[in-house]
């Protein structure tokens, strides 16, 4: 097994989960797809929040990370790989 974990915080993290929650469903058909697949997790920290993606290889773990729902520009978080 292999697990990513992806860590936000800053300027538009909080919002980030907030679109999230909202896309959760979204999200998962995304992700479920990716070769190896076993579990996506989202929770929120007190200024952002982590996403934990992990699959059967590593494989399946950079497949998840290009498919994550990660992107940022200078105004902040945008859902622009699952939106």
């Amino acid at each position: 097994m292999h697990a990513v974990i992806r860590t936000y915080s800053g300027k538009g993290a909080k919002e980030l989960f907030d679109v999230l929650e909202h896309h959760k469903a979204d999200v998962e058909t995304v992700m479920r797809p990716v070769k190896g697949f076993v579990s996506y997790t989202a929770a929120r920290t007190g200024d952002g929040g982590v996403m934990v993606t992990v699959c059967q290889d590593k494989a399946g773990t950079d497949e998840s990370v290009a498919k994550a729902p990660c992107c940022t520009d200078q105004s902040g978080w945008v859902l622009g790989r699952v939106a």
